[in-house]
């Protein structure tokens, strides 16, 4: 082998290298904050027909259930779902048109600021002006109680790599899943109207490539990039709240539980959409 032949292999190896490094690594840019995206369970949300009439409802809490923490190397005080879901819940029931959210996660602190505004008009009315009153807080008729009740990890795992002359690529997968459970609560009677499970699968994938070989006595080229791409834990928790809502208004509808202001919309393409999901489960 002569020189020459040996630096034409070396500059092709490493270029190649550098080549695999450049195709598995993102350029990192600072990103402007922006709204969250709409995902399609929202916008099905939004497409649902409209009630006969709003429903006042409540949410009070909707917990982590799991006791799941992230694994390691991650902190093992820090948890492997969202703690805020109670507010994914209380936005989805918003947008859907269907029900009237009544704060109640933060009941405390409404409470005091009412006080406060006791104390004002009182104090405006003691000196003569006409001043009116606090009105009453409104009662809700749906209670939304439920929470994230399984985070299974590694329910399905994989890879896939091969290696020819020190030079290889490899891609491996898991894939972990959520489940969420909502129930829908008559006030008066404490009857759960309606109760609604559904999960959603978080997919992460990391892409490894690398180069490793001599090129002359003596000489060792060894070049490593790899990626990974993780979902967002607490998107799919939203997406599956989103759901778990679309379902339960669609649920509740074909039940009777509640009505539509035009009942020629039970025909409509959404409402058929989360009514066959039924029918299939139950088959």
């Amino acid at each position: 082998m002569n020189k020459l032949t040996v630096v034409n292999g070396t500059a092709a190896t490493l270029l190649f290298g550098l080549m695999l490094s450049g195709c598995v690594t993102p350029p990192l840019e600072n990103e402007a904050p922006a709204l969250v995206e709409k995902s399609e369970v929202a916008q099905d949300l939004e497409k649902l027909p409209a009630p006969k009439g709003r429903i006042m409802a409540s949410v009070y809490s909707f917990r982590d259930l799991t006791g799941q923490y992230r694994p390691a190397p991650a902190s093992s005080f820090s948890t492997a779902v969202t703690q805020g879901a109670a507010a994914f819940l209380i936005d989805a029931l918003n947008r859907s048109g269907w029900f009237l959210p009544l704060e109640r996660e933060g009941l405390q602190d409404l409470l005091t600021e009412r006080k406060i505004a006791r104390a004002v008009v009182e104090k405006r009315q003691k000196s003569g002006q006409t001043v009116a009153g606090v009105p009453d807080l409104f009662s809700s008729d749906i209670l939304f109680q439920g929470g994230i009740v399984a985070y299974d990890t590694n329910i399905r795992t994989g890879g896939l790599g091969a290696r020819y002359l020190g030079v290889g690529a490899s891609e491996q997968y898991r894939a972990d899943q959520v489940t969420i459970n909502l129930r829908a609560v008559d006030v008066r009677t404490g009857r759960i109207i309606n109760t609604v499970s559904t999960r959603k699968t978080i997919y992460s994938k990391e892409l490894q490539v690398g180069v490793y070989r001599y090129i002359d006595f003596k000489e060792l080229l060894e070049s490593e990039a790899g990626v990974t791409t993780n979902e967002p834990v607490q998107q799919c928790v939203k997406l599956a709240i989103e759901a778990a809502v679309a379902h339960l208004i669609v649920k509740g509808v074909v039940d009777g539980n509640w009505q539509l202001k035009n009942p020629e919309d039970i025909n409509s393409e959404v409402i058929r959409q989360y009514s066959e999901s039924f029918v299939a489960r139950n088959h």
